[in-house]
């Protein structure tokens, strides 16, 4: 087990390597100049003059070399310093700190949402098989395919802030502004976790143990229990962690939309001000959140079946 945890912590060591690079690289494809971004920011109504721009991008070191800049910024990086906001002038890691509570709450609820929702409605498809709760399944499933979060958003602003008036549209903090963001956010991880749970379900179901446990006498719940569930936990763990990720970049919508207090919506800010610094370390988190729930993945597979780790 040691042999296989080093291995991939090796492989993730290039992997964030090649993650910061394609970072830094990204931003500086965007177009824009960010100096002149925030000048007219800065000075509302006053156009800059070339000098000023000239001299502000030199102030941002901006005119250096793109190899210069990614070095300097890489070796700023392993020191676990993100760089300062172009627009506050704030450490940006003291800026995602603070948002990072915000991000987590909702896509931690929504995860929990998911998963409550999802793995039951598929677990009771696959035991009722072409009934009605099976085609009720599917049918939110299909749903859920098809309404992307930021209409499915909208839809709930429209209904239960607009209409009903039940729940309030934009803001952080309440439980009752968590309950449309989370649901929003959820209805696109339920669909691919219930569709997977069935099929995984059903496959095990028709496995010659399950035939030979309930031979023996044991309830469905047993069998249920202690053989189907954890052999159909394989497929339902990948979902999770793609989840997760998936989970992560519709936070960038939802928060923006539901003006949550998160890091999706600074990083929508960033992006729109060219604020690079911002950017790069936004998408580094993400990045990184991504890569460690892959590898939490990979890790709970070697606990689960011995013969991946044995591979």
């Amino acid at each position: 087990m040691r042999q296989f945890i080093i291995q991939r912590l090796v492989g993730l060591l290039g992997i964030m390597l090649g993650i910061s690079f394609v970072t830094f690289s990204l931003t500086q494809l965007a177009p824009g100049d960010p100096a002149e971004i925030l000048l007219e920011l800065q000075n509302p109504g006053v156009p800059s003059t070339r000098e000023a721009i000239r001299a502000y991008r030199t102030q941002l070191g901006l005119d250096d070399p793109a190899p210069t800049r990614y070095l300097r910024w890489l070796g700023d990086l392993l020191r676990g310093d993100l760089g300062v906001s172009y627009r506050t002038g704030q450490p940006i890691a003291i800026e995602i700190a603070a948002r990072l509570p915000g991000t987590l709450v909702l896509t931690g609820t929504s995860l929990a949402l998911a998963v409550s929702v999802g793995v039951p409605l598929g677990i009771l498809a696959a035991l009722r098989r072409g009934s009605v709760w099976d085609l009720g399944s599917r049918a939110v499933a299909l749903i859920g395919a098809t309404l992307p979060s930021y209409l499915l958003s909208m839809l709930l602003v429209l209904v239960f802030a607009v209409w009903l008036g039940w729940l309030p549209a934009f803001g952080s903090g309440t439980l009752a502004q968590l309950i449309l963001p989370s649901i929003a956010l959820a209805a696109g991880v339920i669909t691919p976790l219930t569709r997977l749970t069935r099929a995984s379900v059903l496959e095990v179901l028709g496995q010659d143990f399950v035939r030979t446990a309930r031979g023996k006498g044991l309830s469905e719940l047993v069998v249920l229990w202690r053989h189907v569930l954890r052999n159909a936990l394989l497929p339902i763990l990948t979902v999770l962690g793609v989840s997760i990720g998936n989970l992560l970049s519709g936070a960038v919508i939802v928060e923006t939309i539901f003006s949550w207090f998160g890091i999706g919506k600074y990083a929508v800010d960033a992006i729109f001000l060219r604020d690079y610094p911002a950017v790069q370390g936004v998408v580094l988190y993400f990045a990184v959140a991504f890569v460690l729930v892959n590898f939490l993945v990979d890790l709970a597979y070697a606990w689960l079946d011995p013969r991946l780790k044995a591979g």
